[in-house]
């Protein structure tokens, strides 16, 4: 491996030096400077190989040469102004639409999930004429203003909530409201969306949309429940507002048996408006909107242009048109299925074993491990899960990160070349670690480490 040009403490010295400290690193008091990636792998300074289990956004794999190819040769015949008139945006729209409900027809390309979210929002707010959000507990859309006001992960610890902001909760059949002992937590949890809309109008207010992430991922990896999502639908477009899908971290086959996570809902569900972004890219900053011909009509009769120089330029869409071509050509979607399905199984025997994980939930390639301190009170293992990825970080070479409300849930969303001998390896190496901590009768949530 070529010789790097500056040290890792000489990187990481200018990186406390020049770079706003908000902007945290993985493992931020031992970080890894990885030099260079292929597929699943990450390699550090020295050439030592991690396991990714962390990177959903190289989607089809770190440095896939068909993507890099696209890329290269696009980039050296032409890349402009998306207000040229080019095939490849049109050619990647076509595409996009095959796997989407046929009424989703009209595209608006962006650069990252946060600007595909906001331009939903502004599309909602245009075609309703209303200003009111309904969202999920714990939700996250993007980094923008107008999406922190609508992610409660980020607000409760800022500004707080605005008045045309209102927070539905989180449909977790685990630790929420309505369990898995629950008959119809689906109907149970999208009546509490009802509920709120009731109050909402009682208050002399109107609601534009309804955002949720098809799988919420910082709530903790969570699968909505069956029929939670056309019932939601239902009572929004009832009060005259629209349902936008979140699929920045879920779409393009993650979920394995279905190109978006939104589908899992069922083949008649389809939403308003659908955004999407991080793997459209597998790494390069590309985005969309995908909507309706009506709410793209109120758009555009606002009389305001909406452009966006970067958004669905030659180079963006060559890549965009790769990876489906990878996702196609290499049954990405088809392994999600078989390795997501093995892990998950794996990770449910690991749970027989081990009393401190109390949940095994997901699909495809996007599955959550929960840790409790005890089963029948769900109390939240924070400290243990933070431990278990920093040994399997630094014994075993393996990236994995937390999530959920109280960061005690180990999730799985890797490049989708993930193989079923990685997921042996992960689920072996947290084995070791949860023995070994029973076996030296460690309990590090009540502060014996």
């Amino acid at each position: 491996m070529a010789e790097e040009k500056l040290k890792k403490e000489e990187t990481l010295a200018m990186r406390l030096r020049f770079i706003g400290q908000s902007c945290r690193l993985f493992y931020s008091e031992d970080p890894v400077k990885i030099v260079k990636a292929r597929g699943q792998y990450l390699f550090d300074e020295n050439g030592k190989p991690y396991l990714d289990c962390i990177s959903n956004v190289h989607h089809v794999g770190h440095c896939h040469p068909a993507i890099t190819k696209a890329a290269v040769a696009q980039m050296d015949l032409l890349n402009t102004n998306s207000r040229f008139l080019h095939d490849n945006i049109v050619l990647y729209a076509d595409r996009l639409a095959s796997t989407l409900p046929e009424k989703l027809r009209v595209f608006y390309f962006v650069n990252s999930g946060s600007e595909a979210n906001d331009l939903a929002l502004r599309l909602a707010q245009q075609y309703t004429q209303h200003e009111d959000v309904v969202v999920l507990d714990h939700a996250y859309h993007g980094h923008l203003k107008s999406l922190i006001d609508i992610s409660p992960y980020k607000f409760r610890k800022l500004a707080g909530q605005k008045e045309w902001v209102h927070v539905a909760p989180l449909p977790d059949t685990y630790r929420g409201i309505y369990q898995e002992d629950h008959p119809s937590p689906g109907q149970a949890y999208a009546d509490t969306v009802k509920n709120l809309i009731e109050e909402i109008h009682q208050k002399g207010r109107e609601i534009s949309a309804f955002f949720v992430e098809s799988l919420p991922s910082v709530g903790g990896q969570i699968v909505l429940p069956e029929g939670y999502c056309s019932k939601v639908a239902e009572y929004v477009r009832s009060a005259g507002g629209v349902f936008v899908a979140d699929e920045v971290q879920t779409g393009f086959g993650r979920v394995g048996s279905h190109f978006w996570g939104f589908q899992l809902q069922g083949e008649n569900f389809c939403p308003d408006i659908v955004t999407m972004g991080k793997p459209m890219g597998n790494g390069h900053p590309l985005a969309c909107v995908a909507t309706t011909k009506e709410i793209a009509e109120a758009f555009t009769a606002n009389g305001v242009e909406y452009f966006n120089t970067f958004g669905g330029n030659p180079v963006s869409c060559a890549i965009g048109l790769a990876v489906l071509d990878v996702i196609e050509n290499e049954d990405l979607r088809g392994n999600a299925t078989r390795v997501g399905t093995h892990l998950k199984d794996l990770l449910k025997k690991l749970q027989a074993k081990h009393e401190i994980i109390g949940d095994v939930r997901g699909v495809g390639l996007f599955v959550g491990l929960e840790l409790v301190t005890d089963r029948q009170k769900r109390t939240p293992a924070t400290k243990t899960a933070a431990w278990v990825v920093k040994r399997l970080k630094e014994e075993d070479r393996i990236c994995v990160s937390t999530d959920g409300p109280w960061e005690n849930v180990l999730k799985f969303k890797p490049p989708m070349c993930f193989s079923s001998e990685n997921a042996d390896l992960v689920v072996q190496c947290i084995d070791r670690i949860l023995t070994d901590m029973t076996d030296n009768n460690l309990k590090l949530d009540n502060e014996d480490i």
